[in-house]
């Protein structure tokens, strides 16, 4: 009786190994999760312009043999949680400031596999319509948050508005301004009201999101823009992000390169009117 108790307890023990030697070839362990096979590239991204951008890839991709499939997400956490995890490949939704700050925070491991296109920032005509008319008094709108404030500032600088203080960069607020020739008033508002008030001031900078939600075109009215070798362009440029380790993996720099590639550009061009520009490193 008790070799027929020990032969059954060896059976289920030498079952239960066996068992666990076929699972060891299919599930994938903690480290090896981030780094799925790419016969699939999976993309985590938001809705605009990612996607869309992405959905126009997948026909240049499939022809170099990898089939994208592309999931949208309405938040800013959950993207790059799925790449950390290995349950995605890679994201497509922000920039470096924001990665490096979320990496900071939750401990991730994320990296940049490469710059996309940017958003470019414009000045818009309020009750002016050339910078060269603005006098004394005159009101700019611009966002007020830390940001979207300094990439205004930079803007109006870049454009002979007004001078910053040397070396204050992307984090430039109004009491960085040095020089003021014109005179003008910088008003700060809440970025989605900037638009609101253009039958108010001489000039409104907007993002290009906003700008149209506005109903403004980058291209015919903006009076200037962030131009793809500024620095607010390079910091701020939409990237392909993934786990550390994966930047070489085939399938990301299949995606990485049809992304920047010429018929990717002419889509972006054709299709976002100057509110999004793909970036030239």
């Amino acid at each position: 009786m008790k070799k027929r108790i020990i032969a059954g307890v060896l059976s289920v023990v030498v079952a239960a190994g066996l068992l666990a030697g076929c699972g060891s070839k299919n599930d994938k362990s903690t480290d090896d999760a981030a780094e799925p096979e790419l016969k699939t590239i999976k993309v985590a991204a938001s809705a605009t312009p990612h996607a869309e951008i992405l959905e126009e890839a997948k026909g240049l991709l499939a022809e170099k043999g990898w089939d994208l499939k592309v999931t949208i997400f309405n938040d800013y956490v959950q993207p790059n949680e799925v790449v950390e995890s290995g349950d995605f490949h890679a994201n497509y939704f922000q920039h470096i400031p924001y990665m490096n700050s979320f990496n900071e925070e939750k401990g991730t491991h994320l990296v940049d596999a490469g710059g996309i296109h940017y958003e470019p920032f414009g000045i818009y005509p309020g009750t002016k319509q050339n910078l060269k008319d603005l006098a004394k008094g005159d009101v700019i709108a611009v966002p007020n948050d830390t940001t979207n404030e300094a990439r205004a500032l930079l803007l109006l600088q870049d454009n002979g508005v007004i001078t910053l203080k040397d070396d204050v960069g992307l984090e430039a607020t109004v009491n960085d301004i040095k020089e003021n020739p014109y005179g003008v008033k910088i008003e700060e508002l809440e970025a989605a009201q900037v638009s609101r008030v253009v039958k108010e001031v001489a000039f409104v900078v907007l993002n290009g999101n906003y700008a149209l939600e506005a109903g403004f075109s980058v291209k015919n009215d903006a009076v200037a823009y962030e131009k793809s070798d500024s620095e607010a362009a390079k910091t701020y440029v939409n990237i392909i992000a993934v786990k550390e380790g994966n930047e070489q993996n085939e399938g990301i720099k299949a995606l990485v390169e049809v992304l920047k590639s010429d018929k990717i550009k002419q889509f972006i061009n054709d299709k976002y009117d100057g509110a999004v520009i793909s970036y030239e490193e």
